[in-house]
């Protein structure tokens, strides 16, 4: 007995197309953003940099340092407000500065540099490409011998960078300090001091300088932390507690950097902080992001609105059609041709349910009539459906027309209907009035309005609309979900009522 083709290939294939779906849409949710759902908010630091100097009636050339790839944020956007200055941002080799110039400044000037900030968990500085280099530094007696016996009792308690660190940040504190480091230590030069014996000691170290995140704070400074290179990055450290790691309410303004702040040609320089927190939609992060990183071409946003909106519809048609055929195959619903629903619900999505509804019933009752007419006038098919598009159009456009006299704004979108295939489903549905009767014609026309509007519900879901459209690739899971009813040959739900009385008779 034949058994036919194996349908093992089939189904490797539907589950293949079915993965690749998913798959792909749960990498453009990782590496884009895109959200899952609508009306997803994301929360952004928007933080104020405040420059205040004296001008000297010179030129004036003013640097600030600002952030590059902090650690647990991503840069979104840089601004600065200077009028009348000439502005840009300068990447160096160990820093990032943003460089304001005027010629011929005098009095108290005010410049202002702002940028958002995402914060990301996953988001790390670029590690060096190459190790940076340590110096030994010349320390006078009896400093020397200090600095000596100090990094000596450090290093014997410890084993790497890190607890060196420790150790020696423990043995500078107020409470543990013995003769060498109470001879060493003062309040304005500890750090400074830690920085060097660290360097000393042959552990790169050097500066770094954060700022508190509070929502709605001004007038804020910088804190600053302490920095060492471990073989592999830079790892952050509180020069007072020992404590490493970067807080999530902290933002590393500046890593490494000779200076904050210089101005050239201006005396009484100071810069201050201020910042407020945001929250702005995730798509709207998602696509701002995806331009900044080059993968804007993977997104429908980088095509011009009018082709936007023609896809925001097209991509709804899959859904109508998975509609359709489980009506039609799992359910059992008949309908007037295959998939007229699908068209009818697309109507519906532009005219909105109840005014599509009366629309459509008016136009097909009316178009049903005049058929009628022109069946006792015997014309050849090709002659009879070219007449009924004609009609079509006019009924339209005359409910078009009736509808915006009476303040109806949706008659003006009942164009939008296909008229060949209504014109079609009117034939279709007067052929079936003369060949089966009214009955089956009322059947059919139920039905295919029952799944237009299932249809209809489904493709204006808000939902639906953000997933197909920002997600298109999971059309291949609708596509293999399809396949997979195509291979259905079992009963029908509605056909259950039908064939009860064989199941009591067995």
């Amino acid at each position: 007995m034949n058994q036919g083709p194996s349908r093992l290939p089939f189904y490797i294939a539907v589950f293949l197309l079915i993965a690749a779906g998913i798959s792909l849409a749960v990498w453009r949710h990782v590496e884009l953003g895109i959200p899952w759902l609508t009306g997803e908010q994301r929360p952004v630091w928007m933080v104020e940099a405040r420059v205040d100097f004296d001008g000297s009636n010179e030129p004036v050339v003013a640097s600030l340092n600002v952030p590059e790839q902090p650690p647990g944020f991503l840069i979104l956007t840089e601004q600065a407000a200077s009028p009348g200055y000439g502005f840009s941002i300068i990447d160096k080799s160990d820093s990032r500065r943003a460089e304001w110039t005027k010629r011929d400044v005098t009095g108290p000037q005010t410049l202002y540099f702002k940028a958002q900030f995402i914060p990301d968990a996953s988001a790390e500085p670029v590690p060096p490409e190459q190790p940076p280099e340590t110096r030994r530094l010349f320390w006078e007696e009896p400093e020397a011998t200090a600095v000596r016996e100090i990094l000596a009792q450090a290093e014997a308690r410890s084993s790497t960078p890190e607890s060196m660190t420790r150790e020696l940040i423990r043995l500078m504190q107020p409470d543990t300090r013995i003769q060498n480091t109470t001879l060493l230590v003062s309040e304005e030069n500890y750090l400074p001091l830690l920085v060097n014996m660290l360097n000393h000691s042959g552990i790169p170290a050097r500066t770094a300088d954060g700022l508190k995140l509070e929502d709605a704070r001004r007038r804020q400074h910088l804190t600053p932390f302490l920095q060492i290179y471990n073989g592999e990055r830079w790892l952050t450290l509180n020069p007072k507690t020992a404590e490493q790691g970067v807080p999530d309410d902290l933002l590393l303004w500046r890593q490494g950097s000779g200076s904050l702040l210089d101005v050239v040609g201006g005396d009484s320089s100071e810069v201050s902080f201020s910042m407020i927190r945001q929250t702005i939609p995730a798509l709207q992060l998602a696509a701002m992001q995806s331009e900044g990183n080059g993968l804007g071409f993977l997104s429908f946003y980088e095509l011009p609105i009018e082709e936007q909106s023609m896809f925001r519809m097209l991509l709804l048609l899959p859904l109508g059609a998975f509609v359709v055929a489980f009506m039609r195959m799992v359910i059992g619903i008949r309908t007037s041709g295959t998939f007229m629903p699908v068209l009818i619900a697309v109507a519906f999505v532009q005219t909105t349910l109840i005014p599509g509804l009366i629309a459509f019933l008016s136009i097909v009752s009316i178009g049903l009539l005049m058929r009628g007419y022109l069946s006792s006038l015997n014309l050849l098919l090709v002659s009879r459906i070219s007449a009924l598009i004609i009609l079509v159009i006019f009924i339209t456009a005359g409910l078009s027309v009736f509808g915006y006299q009476m303040g109806f704004n949706t008659g003006m979108t009942v164009t939008f209907f296909p008229m060949v295939i209504i014109a079609w489903t009117i034939e279709r549905m007067s052929i079936l009035w003369e060949e089966e009767g009214g009955q089956e014609v009322l059947v059919q026309g139920s039905g295919s309005l029952f799944v237009a509007i299932c249809a209809y519900l489904l493709m204006s879901a808000p939902l639906a609309g953000h997933l197909t459209f920002n997600f298109p690739e999971l059309h291949f899971a609708i596509l293999g979900l399809i396949l997979l009813m195509g291979q259905y040959t079992g009963y029908k739900l509605s056909e259950l009522r039908r064939f009860a009385p064989m199941k009591a008779y067995d």
